[in-house]
């Protein structure tokens, strides 16, 4: 699983199970990595989920690997298992701290062989291969910016997957411009389209906190929020070189839109949250 899996679409209500991921990515760590269900019940009442949502969305991030039952004497809750703080970690760089490639640095590229006997694991690295973002440039080619390759070879051994494929540094030498080609291998009208919907629900909190600053509570929904809807655009756009995309790319106003957010929300969030867990 990456973190991206469990984000949703910009404009959609924000599922339980999504929110869950972030509070525990956001403040779990904190905490141990463990968190009470009645702390996770708590913080999840603002954004209107009950308890009963809670605990479903929690056995389902349970039987994907993400958490694990765990009590602190009588009390029960669940804390994150290995392979669920280490993805959270590579989230962290990609959500909070993904930057673009440049045309210099070049492209990592990718291939696969799997044998017929196990064909089943074809359809895990294509799975894989799209949810880290990676473009296609024909049948059984992936691409992406170069600066990814450590985090592509770290999710394929992950996966166990490493041995079914080959990994290339290439530069790309072609008559047609560069931003025509990329468009090939990557949906950047569906890009846009995504970049502009989550420009169209945030401005507005943006705003609201400009003209009328909030209590520690309101930062707290907020924020959890928008990395919410935020942390799966790093992976439908990773990171690709400006050179190569539409002038005034909207990607660009996004990013600055959250790093604004961010560093406006996440302490008082932050505030709230260990007000909260310690109730």
């Amino acid at each position: 699983m990456t973190i991206a899996e469990d984000a949703v679409g910009v404009s959609a209500p924000l599922q339980p199970r999504a929110l869950i991921v972030s509070l525990y990515g956001l403040y779990a760590r904190q905490q141990s990595g463990w968190l009470s269900v009645a702390s996770v019940v708590r913080l999840m009442a603002p954004f209107g989920v009950d308890g009963q949502a809670v605990r479903s969305s929690v056995s389902r991030l349970k039987r994907r690997g993400l958490l694990i039952p765990e009590k602190s004497g009588t009390t029960a809750g669940y804390r994150l298992s290995d392979a669920g703080r280490d993805i959270l970690a590579e989230g962290d760089t990609r959500i909070f701290a993904r930057r673009r490639g440049t045309l210099d640095e070049g492209w990592l590229l990718v291939t696969f062989s799997v044998p017929e006997s196990e064909r089943e694991k074809r359809h895990l690295l294509r799975t894989l291969l799209t949810r880290l973002g990676l473009g296609t440039v024909g049948a059984g080619l992936w691409i992406a910016p170069a600066h990814l390759e450590p985090e592509v070879t770290t999710a394929l051994e992950r996966a166990g997957l490493r041995g079914f494929t080959d990994l290339f540094r290439s530069h790309h030498v072609t008559s047609r411009p560069a931003r025509e080609t990329v468009r090939t291998w990557w949906d950047l009208d569906a890009l846009d389209a995504v970049y502009a919907e989550f420009l169209d629900r945030f401005e507005p909190v943006r705003a609201r906190w400009t003209a009328d600053p909030g209590p520690d509570s309101r930062a707290f929904t907020d924020f959890v929020e928008v990395v919410t809807a935020w942390r799966r655009l790093p992976y439908l756009d990773p990171g690709l070189p400006l050179e190569v995309l539409p002038v005034g790319w909207i990607g660009v106003a996004a990013e600055e839109l959250f790093a604004a957010l961010r560093e406006r929300l996440a302490t008082p969030a932050a505030t709230h949250a260990r007000a909260v867990l310690a109730g």
